[in-house]
Protein backbone atom coordinates (compact mmCIF):
# COMPACT_ATOMS: atom_id res chain seq x y z
CA UNK A 1 0.00 0.00 0.00
CA UNK A 2 1.51 3.77 -1.13
CA UNK A 3 1.01 6.51 1.23
CA UNK A 4 1.70 9.42 -0.74
CA UNK A 5 3.33 12.46 2.04
CA UNK A 6 2.50 16.04 0.70
CA UNK A 7 5.98 17.15 2.00
CA UNK A 8 5.89 20.51 3.22
CA UNK A 9 7.94 23.36 1.82
CA UNK A 10 8.98 24.75 5.03
CA UNK A 11 8.39 24.06 8.74
CA UNK A 12 4.92 25.62 9.07
CA UNK A 13 2.69 24.92 11.78
CA UNK A 14 -0.99 24.56 12.37
CA UNK A 15 -2.96 24.18 16.11
CA UNK A 16 -5.47 22.40 16.96
CA UNK A 17 -7.41 23.52 20.47
CA UNK A 18 -10.13 21.26 21.70
CA UNK A 19 -12.36 23.35 24.34
CA UNK A 20 -14.87 22.32 26.92
CA UNK A 21 -18.46 24.10 27.01
CA UNK A 22 -19.32 24.59 30.67
CA UNK A 23 -22.45 25.49 32.14
CA UNK A 24 -21.69 28.91 34.62
CA UNK A 25 -24.72 27.79 36.82
CA UNK A 26 -23.53 24.24 37.73
CA UNK A 27 -20.25 24.13 36.44
CA UNK A 28 -20.82 20.58 34.57
CA UNK A 29 -19.95 20.22 31.07
CA UNK A 30 -23.07 21.41 28.95
CA UNK A 31 -23.89 19.60 25.43
CA UNK A 32 -23.97 22.89 23.37
CA UNK A 33 -21.77 22.35 20.25
CA UNK A 34 -24.10 21.21 17.81
CA UNK A 35 -26.17 24.79 18.40
CA UNK A 36 -23.52 26.81 18.68
CA UNK A 37 -21.82 25.96 15.16
CA UNK A 38 -24.75 25.98 13.60
CA UNK A 39 -24.98 29.26 14.67
CA UNK A 40 -21.72 29.85 13.72
CA UNK A 41 -21.72 28.21 10.49
CA UNK A 42 -24.05 31.03 9.08
CA UNK A 43 -22.59 32.44 5.93
CA UNK A 44 -20.22 29.94 5.36
CA UNK A 45 -20.24 27.64 2.48
CA UNK A 46 -22.52 24.66 3.50
CA UNK A 47 -23.09 26.38 6.68
CA UNK A 48 -20.28 25.15 8.26
CA UNK A 49 -17.55 27.25 10.06
CA UNK A 50 -13.59 26.64 8.41
CA UNK A 51 -12.41 26.96 11.72
CA UNK A 52 -14.83 25.77 14.39
CA UNK A 53 -15.51 21.83 14.44
CA UNK A 54 -17.16 18.81 16.34
CA UNK A 55 -15.68 16.32 18.15
CA UNK A 56 -16.18 13.00 19.87
CA UNK A 57 -18.99 14.87 22.35
CA UNK A 58 -21.56 17.29 22.07
CA UNK A 59 -19.80 19.70 25.03
CA UNK A 60 -16.39 20.09 22.98
CA UNK A 61 -15.49 22.43 20.51
CA UNK A 62 -12.33 21.94 18.40
CA UNK A 63 -10.90 25.47 17.34
CA UNK A 64 -8.55 24.78 14.21
CA UNK A 65 -5.61 27.35 12.31
CA UNK A 66 -4.91 27.37 9.01
CA UNK A 67 -1.33 26.92 7.67
CA UNK A 68 0.67 29.00 9.54
CA UNK A 69 4.60 30.58 9.58
CA UNK A 70 5.02 31.54 13.10
CA UNK A 71 3.44 30.87 16.12
CA UNK A 72 2.34 34.22 16.39
CA UNK A 73 0.25 33.69 13.78
CA UNK A 74 -1.17 30.79 15.24
CA UNK A 75 -2.19 31.95 18.17
CA UNK A 76 -3.48 34.93 16.38
CA UNK A 77 -5.86 32.99 14.26
CA UNK A 78 -6.71 30.69 17.44
CA UNK A 79 -7.51 33.95 19.48
CA UNK A 80 -10.16 35.17 16.64
CA UNK A 81 -12.28 31.64 16.23
CA UNK A 82 -12.00 31.36 19.94
CA UNK A 83 -13.99 34.97 20.36
CA UNK A 84 -16.52 34.14 17.67
CA UNK A 85 -16.70 30.66 19.65
CA UNK A 86 -17.18 32.34 22.93
CA UNK A 87 -19.49 35.42 21.54
CA UNK A 88 -22.04 32.69 20.69
CA UNK A 89 -21.22 30.77 24.42
CA UNK A 90 -22.13 33.71 26.54
CA UNK A 91 -25.19 34.30 25.06
CA UNK A 92 -26.02 30.47 26.05
CA UNK A 93 -24.84 31.01 29.59
CA UNK A 94 -22.17 29.15 28.43
CA UNK A 95 -18.10 29.17 29.08
CA UNK A 96 -15.09 28.08 27.56
CA UNK A 97 -11.88 26.68 29.22
CA UNK A 98 -9.63 23.73 28.24
CA UNK A 99 -7.91 21.35 30.83
CA UNK A 100 -6.70 18.02 29.70
CA UNK A 101 -10.31 16.99 31.73
CA UNK A 102 -12.77 18.20 32.94
CA UNK A 103 -12.31 18.13 37.27
CA UNK A 104 -15.93 16.65 37.92
CA UNK A 105 -18.13 16.09 35.45
CA UNK A 106 -19.30 12.11 35.49
CA UNK A 107 -18.81 10.86 31.21
CA UNK A 108 -21.55 8.88 31.71
CA UNK A 109 -23.74 11.80 31.26
CA UNK A 110 -22.15 13.16 27.93
CA UNK A 111 -23.84 13.20 24.45
CA UNK A 112 -21.88 11.60 22.25
CA UNK A 113 -22.43 13.68 18.61
CA UNK A 114 -24.36 12.46 16.04
CA UNK A 115 -21.79 12.26 13.65
CA UNK A 116 -20.59 8.21 10.95
CA UNK A 117 -17.77 8.75 12.24
CA UNK A 118 -18.28 9.13 16.19
CA UNK A 119 -21.19 6.25 16.18
CA UNK A 120 -18.81 4.32 14.45
CA UNK A 121 -16.09 4.63 17.15
CA UNK A 122 -18.42 4.04 19.98
CA UNK A 123 -19.79 1.06 18.20
CA UNK A 124 -16.30 -0.81 17.93
CA UNK A 125 -14.71 0.89 20.98
CA UNK A 126 -17.78 0.97 23.57
CA UNK A 127 -16.86 1.62 27.07
CA UNK A 128 -13.54 3.16 26.13
CA UNK A 129 -14.45 5.13 23.55
CA UNK A 130 -17.51 6.64 25.79
CA UNK A 131 -15.31 7.46 28.36
CA UNK A 132 -13.13 9.91 26.48
CA UNK A 133 -13.54 13.02 27.82
CA UNK A 134 -11.01 14.29 27.44
CA UNK A 135 -9.16 17.62 25.79
CA UNK A 136 -5.52 18.09 23.85
CA UNK A 137 -3.51 20.63 22.46
CA UNK A 138 -2.70 19.07 18.84
CA UNK A 139 0.03 20.84 16.78
CA UNK A 140 1.40 20.06 13.38
CA UNK A 141 4.28 20.84 12.15
CA UNK A 142 5.70 20.57 8.56
CA UNK A 143 8.41 18.42 7.19
CA UNK A 144 10.39 18.77 4.02
CA UNK A 145 10.41 14.93 2.78
CA UNK A 146 8.18 12.29 2.91
CA UNK A 147 11.54 10.11 4.07
CA UNK A 148 12.17 12.30 7.18
CA UNK A 149 8.82 11.77 8.85
CA UNK A 150 9.13 8.37 10.41
CA UNK A 151 13.02 9.15 11.88
CA UNK A 152 11.69 12.19 13.30
CA UNK A 153 8.70 10.94 14.89
CA UNK A 154 11.09 8.62 16.69
CA UNK A 155 13.59 10.83 17.81
CA UNK A 156 10.37 13.30 19.10
CA UNK A 157 9.62 10.37 21.29
CA UNK A 158 12.85 10.72 22.88
CA UNK A 159 11.02 14.86 24.42
CA UNK A 160 7.99 12.92 25.21
CA UNK A 161 8.29 13.47 29.12
CA UNK A 162 8.92 17.37 28.70
CA UNK A 163 6.43 17.53 26.47
CA UNK A 164 4.11 16.08 28.38
CA UNK A 165 5.16 17.34 31.81
CA UNK A 166 5.38 21.17 30.59
CA UNK A 167 1.44 20.43 29.35
CA UNK A 168 0.00 18.14 32.35
CA UNK A 169 -3.50 19.39 33.08
CA UNK A 170 -5.67 16.61 34.15
CA UNK A 171 -5.28 15.86 38.14
CA UNK A 172 -8.80 15.45 38.74
CA UNK A 173 -11.44 12.53 37.03
CA UNK A 174 -14.91 12.62 37.73
CA UNK A 175 -14.59 14.62 41.10
CA UNK A 176 -11.61 12.71 42.60
CA UNK A 177 -7.84 13.62 42.64
CA UNK A 178 -6.46 10.66 40.55
CA UNK A 179 -2.82 11.15 41.92
CA UNK A 180 -1.52 12.17 38.70
CA UNK A 181 -0.39 14.96 36.48
CA UNK A 182 -2.09 14.17 33.21
CA UNK A 183 -4.86 11.55 33.58
CA UNK A 184 -5.79 12.03 30.04
CA UNK A 185 -2.98 10.49 28.90
CA UNK A 186 -3.38 7.46 30.61
CA UNK A 187 -7.00 7.30 29.93
CA UNK A 188 -6.58 7.94 26.25
CA UNK A 189 -4.04 5.03 26.05
CA UNK A 190 -6.93 2.60 26.32
CA UNK A 191 -7.89 3.09 22.72
CA UNK A 192 -5.47 0.32 20.62
CA UNK A 193 -4.42 2.43 18.33
CA UNK A 194 -3.36 5.63 20.75
CA UNK A 195 -0.31 5.86 22.76
CA UNK A 196 3.18 5.48 22.13
CA UNK A 197 4.23 5.13 18.42
CA UNK A 198 5.71 2.19 17.08
CA UNK A 199 9.50 2.86 16.21
CA UNK A 200 9.83 1.54 12.64
CA UNK A 201 12.37 1.71 10.32
CA UNK A 202 10.87 3.85 7.83
CA UNK A 203 8.24 5.10 5.35
CA UNK A 204 7.74 1.56 3.70
CA UNK A 205 7.29 0.07 7.00
CA UNK A 206 4.77 2.55 7.98
CA UNK A 207 3.11 1.70 4.89
CA UNK A 208 2.87 -1.90 5.61
CA UNK A 209 1.25 -1.24 9.01
CA UNK A 210 -1.48 0.96 7.95
CA UNK A 211 -1.85 -1.64 5.15
CA UNK A 212 -1.96 -4.22 7.66
CA UNK A 213 -4.66 -2.41 9.84
CA UNK A 214 -7.37 -1.45 6.89
CA UNK A 215 -6.47 -5.04 5.25
CA UNK A 216 -7.48 -6.61 8.70
CA UNK A 217 -10.57 -4.27 9.40
CA UNK A 218 -9.26 -2.60 12.57
CA UNK A 219 -9.42 0.71 10.86
CA UNK A 220 -11.13 1.97 8.08
CA UNK A 221 -8.49 4.94 7.52
CA UNK A 222 -5.13 6.41 9.01
CA UNK A 223 -6.73 8.80 10.65
CA UNK A 224 -7.68 6.31 13.30
CA UNK A 225 -4.06 5.89 14.08
CA UNK A 226 -4.12 8.18 17.28
CA UNK A 227 -0.12 7.63 18.33
CA UNK A 228 0.85 10.57 20.81
CA UNK A 229 3.35 11.56 17.68
CA UNK A 230 2.39 10.52 14.32
CA UNK A 231 3.08 11.02 10.56
CA UNK A 232 -0.10 13.28 8.84
CA UNK A 233 0.65 12.24 5.29
CA UNK A 234 -2.44 14.34 3.87
CA UNK A 235 -0.82 17.62 5.52
CA UNK A 236 2.44 16.80 5.31
CA UNK A 237 3.19 17.23 9.19
CA UNK A 238 4.10 15.23 12.02
CA UNK A 239 1.68 16.08 14.94
CA UNK A 240 1.93 16.19 17.89
CA UNK A 241 -0.49 14.87 19.87
CA UNK A 242 0.95 14.31 23.24
CA UNK A 243 -0.13 17.83 25.01
CA UNK A 244 -3.02 17.80 27.77
CA UNK A 245 -5.35 20.71 26.85
CA UNK A 246 -3.92 23.79 28.28
CA UNK A 247 -6.35 26.72 29.82
CA UNK A 248 -4.42 30.04 28.04
CA UNK A 249 -3.12 30.81 24.67
CA UNK A 250 0.00 31.82 25.94
CA UNK A 251 0.72 28.12 26.78
CA UNK A 252 -0.56 26.63 23.62
CA UNK A 253 2.50 29.26 21.84
CA UNK A 254 5.07 28.11 24.19
CA UNK A 255 4.12 24.11 23.19
CA UNK A 256 3.97 24.84 19.85
CA UNK A 257 7.43 26.78 19.41
CA UNK A 258 8.89 24.05 21.41
CA UNK A 259 7.74 21.27 18.91
CA UNK A 260 8.40 23.65 16.24
CA UNK A 261 11.92 24.17 16.91
CA UNK A 262 13.09 20.14 17.43
CA UNK A 263 10.79 19.28 14.12
CA UNK A 264 13.26 22.05 12.47
CA UNK A 265 16.04 20.87 14.60
CA UNK A 266 15.68 17.62 13.51
CA UNK A 267 14.99 18.55 9.84
CA UNK A 268 18.11 20.37 9.27
CA UNK A 269 20.24 17.59 11.12
CA UNK A 270 19.11 14.97 8.39
CA UNK A 271 19.71 17.72 6.05
CA UNK A 272 23.74 17.49 7.12
CA UNK A 273 23.96 13.60 6.88
CA UNK A 274 23.30 12.98 10.40
CA UNK A 275 21.32 9.97 11.76
CA UNK A 276 18.65 11.06 14.49
CA UNK A 277 18.66 9.10 17.77
CA UNK A 278 15.85 6.35 18.78
CA UNK A 279 15.66 6.40 22.37
CA UNK A 280 14.79 2.42 23.67
CA UNK A 281 11.35 1.80 23.77
CA UNK A 282 11.24 1.04 27.17
CA UNK A 283 12.92 4.35 28.57
CA UNK A 284 9.74 5.88 26.26
CA UNK A 285 7.33 3.94 28.02
CA UNK A 286 8.85 4.49 31.70
CA UNK A 287 9.01 8.20 30.61
CA UNK A 288 6.21 8.95 29.29
CA UNK A 289 4.39 7.00 32.89
CA UNK A 290 7.01 9.37 35.22
CA UNK A 291 5.89 12.46 33.15
CA UNK A 292 2.05 11.59 33.50
CA UNK A 293 2.55 10.46 37.38
CA UNK A 294 4.82 13.08 38.52
CA UNK A 295 4.77 16.14 35.87
CA UNK A 296 7.31 18.83 36.62
CA UNK A 297 8.21 17.07 39.58
CA UNK A 298 9.41 13.61 37.20
CA UNK A 299 12.54 12.62 37.81
CA UNK A 300 13.00 11.27 33.89
CA UNK A 301 15.55 8.60 32.56
CA UNK A 302 18.41 10.25 30.28
CA UNK A 303 20.93 7.71 29.01
CA UNK A 304 21.11 3.81 28.15
CA UNK A 305 23.22 3.54 31.76
CA UNK A 306 19.94 4.49 33.69
CA UNK A 307 20.95 7.66 35.46
CA UNK A 308 18.47 10.25 36.40
CA UNK A 309 17.48 14.30 36.30
CA UNK A 310 14.67 16.42 37.04
CA UNK A 311 12.65 17.15 33.95
CA UNK A 312 12.50 20.96 35.05
CA UNK A 313 16.21 20.79 34.29
CA UNK A 314 15.89 19.04 30.97
CA UNK A 315 13.74 21.54 29.79
CA UNK A 316 15.02 24.63 31.26
CA UNK A 317 18.21 23.40 29.23
CA UNK A 318 16.02 22.31 26.16
CA UNK A 319 14.86 25.91 25.86
CA UNK A 320 18.19 27.35 26.18
CA UNK A 321 19.55 25.00 23.59
CA UNK A 322 16.95 25.51 21.02
CA UNK A 323 17.10 29.50 21.35
CA UNK A 324 19.02 30.10 18.38
CA UNK A 325 16.43 28.29 15.96
CA UNK A 326 13.76 30.12 18.30
CA UNK A 327 15.02 32.62 17.11
CA UNK A 328 15.15 32.18 13.48
CA UNK A 329 12.03 30.77 13.29
CA UNK A 330 10.35 33.86 15.28
CA UNK A 331 8.92 32.10 18.01
CA UNK A 332 11.74 33.45 21.07
CA UNK A 333 9.53 35.07 23.08
CA UNK A 334 6.92 31.87 23.03
CA UNK A 335 9.64 29.56 23.46
CA UNK A 336 11.31 31.46 26.44
CA UNK A 337 8.14 31.11 28.52
CA UNK A 338 9.16 27.50 29.17
CA UNK A 339 10.91 29.20 31.93
CA UNK A 340 7.89 30.96 33.21
CA UNK A 341 6.07 27.72 33.20
CA UNK A 342 8.85 25.59 34.86
CA UNK A 343 8.99 28.20 37.77
CA UNK A 344 5.61 29.26 38.28
CA UNK A 345 3.56 25.89 37.70
CA UNK A 346 2.40 23.71 35.10
CA UNK A 347 -1.76 23.79 35.11
CA UNK A 348 -2.10 20.70 37.44
CA UNK A 349 -0.13 22.29 39.65
CA UNK A 350 -2.34 25.52 39.71
CA UNK A 351 -5.66 23.35 39.58
CA UNK A 352 -4.41 21.64 43.16
CA UNK A 353 -3.43 25.20 44.55
CA UNK A 354 -7.08 26.58 43.72
CA UNK A 355 -8.84 23.21 45.20
CA UNK A 356 -6.59 23.80 48.41
CA UNK A 357 -7.71 27.34 49.16
CA UNK A 358 -11.20 26.29 48.91
CA UNK A 359 -11.55 23.51 51.10
CA UNK A 360 -11.25 21.07 47.75
CA UNK A 361 -14.17 22.66 46.01
CA UNK A 362 -13.79 21.85 42.27
CA UNK A 363 -16.29 24.26 41.10
CA UNK A 364 -13.71 26.80 42.15
CA UNK A 365 -11.09 24.98 40.01
CA UNK A 366 -13.49 25.28 36.81
CA UNK A 367 -14.01 28.76 38.15
CA UNK A 368 -10.17 29.44 37.41
CA UNK A 369 -9.85 27.74 34.39
CA UNK A 370 -12.41 30.00 32.73
CA UNK A 371 -10.79 32.79 33.96
CA UNK A 372 -7.60 31.48 32.60
CA UNK A 373 -9.19 31.22 29.15
CA UNK A 374 -10.78 34.64 29.77
CA UNK A 375 -7.77 36.78 30.08
CA UNK A 376 -5.34 34.64 29.13
CA UNK A 377 -2.99 34.68 32.38
CA UNK A 378 -2.36 31.48 34.73
CA UNK A 379 -4.21 31.74 38.42
CA UNK A 380 -2.06 31.38 41.26
CA UNK A 381 -4.16 31.47 44.28
CA UNK A 382 -8.11 31.33 44.93
CA UNK A 383 -8.57 35.42 43.74
CA UNK A 384 -10.68 35.00 40.54
CA UNK A 385 -14.61 36.02 40.56
CA UNK A 386 -16.69 35.13 37.25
Amino acid sequence: MQISFAASPRTSLGIEWELELVDLETRELSSAASQILAELGTGHPEGIHPKAKHELLESTIEVITGVCSTVAEATSDLAQTVAEVSSVSERLGLALMCSGTHPFTDWSTQQVTDMPRYRTLVAQMQWLARRLQIFGVHVHVGVRAQEKAIPIVNALTGYIPQLLALSASSPYWMGTDTGLASARSKIFEGLPTAGLPYQLSGWEQFESYIEMLISTRTIETIREVWWDIRPHPNFGTVELRIFDGLPTLSEVGTVAALAQCLVEQFDIQLDRGYTLPVPKSWTVRENKWRAARYGLEAQIIIDDRGRTAPVQASLTELAAELAPLADRLGCSKELARIDDIVRQGASYQRQRQVAAAHGGDLRAVVDALVVEMRTGSPVYDDRHPL
